[in-house]
């Protein structure tokens, strides 16, 4: 419990100082934002209380919109996929394995490449549209929002897929 519990508050300062160091100084084409931190939310494992979800979701969210200037952006955006996250993943794992109770962790070796793969996907477009949303609070110029929107997310997905296929080897 306490191993489990340390794995995961590396992870949060590891992805957090990532983030703000090193990934919010990208912007490739003056849109697209790396926004990697959302994978320690997809690596939630299924049976994890949903509170506890909702917790780590909003404390890296609130980290990471204190160093970056996001009053709330990142805290409100990361805490609707806290939500969602135990409910999307149901979808993704096996009726067979979501009775055991050891908990599945969302992984490619797991749930399967083209499942992960899905899921990674819905997840960081839900998060993205979530995030500029919040951040532009207008459609005055709703070309650049979804340029924004659709380059981050595709840049996101690129990272934490490339992340993952390297995390178990």
């Amino acid at each position: 419990m306490i191993t489990e519990f340390m794995k995961k508050l590396t992870l949060f300062c590891i992805l957090c100082l990532t983030q703000v160091l090193v990934l919010n100084n990208i912007h490739l084409f003056n849109c697209a934002t790396p926004l990697l931190y959302v994978f320690f939310i997809l690596t939630m494992p299924y049976n994890y209380p949903k509170w506890g979800i909702l917790l780590w979701s909003f404390t890296l969210g609130i980290t990471t919109d204190t160093f970056t200037n996001t009053p709330g952006v990142a805290a409100a955006s990361l805490t609707v996929i806290g939500a969602i996250q135990p409910y999307l993943l149901t979808l993704f794992i096996q009726r067979d394995e979501r009775n055991e109770q050891t908990s599945v962790i969302p992984a490619m070796n797991t749930i399967g490449a083209m499942k992960y793969t899905f899921y990674t996907i819905i997840m960081v477009l839900v998060y993205t549209i979530i995030y500029f949303t919040l951040e532009t609070l207008c459609f005055f110029n709703w070309q650049h929002w979804l340029e924004c929107i659709l380059g981050s997310t595709v840049i996101t997905t690129t990272l934490i897929l490339t992340l993952e296929s390297l995390r178990k080897k």
